[in-house]
């Protein structure tokens, strides 16, 4: 029986953005994993940069509009790599799109937005997790 799979959307191409691309790609190379990651979307700001990105790191669409990214029905998984004080209005749309939820941590920069964006994981049946990329 084939392994499921889900796609996934990061948001975010930087430092962390290339930390778990990698992590993406090997992944159940180090773990039996119950559901594979398919690297469907990369979304960051700048298209330019995008081009070269989606191939090297195995991202099969690019885009520097994240919430498209959110709105699509093929994503099942959104990941927030995005700086600290960019986390808050993508993870909100992700939780809102009823999107299982990745982010790097931390939350935000400030206790309300993060409990803002606690309020909106508590109230969905998604898996949400606060990923330290650096510790896992």
């Amino acid at each position: 029986m084939a392994t499921p799979q889900i796609n996934v959307a990061l948001i975010g191409s930087k430092f962390m953005g290339r930390a778990h691309s990698n992590a993406y790609l090997n992944v159940a190379k180090f773990f039996d994993v119950p559901v594979h990651p398919v690297m469907h979307t990369i979304a960051a700001r700048s298209d330019r940069d995008l081009r070269v990105f989606a191939p090297r790191w195995g991202w099969q669409h690019w885009t520097s509009n994240w919430m498209d990214t959110i709105a699509n029905p093929d994503i099942g998984l959104v990941d927030v790599s995005t700086p600290n004080h960019l986390h808050k209005d993508p993870s909100l749309a992700a939780l809102e799109a009823g999107k299982h939820f990745l982010m790097e941590k931390p939350l935000t920069d400030t206790f309300a937005e993060a409990k803002r964006i606690v309020e909106a994981a508590d109230a969905t049946d998604r898996v949400v997790m606060v990923e330290m990329t650096h510790r896992f």
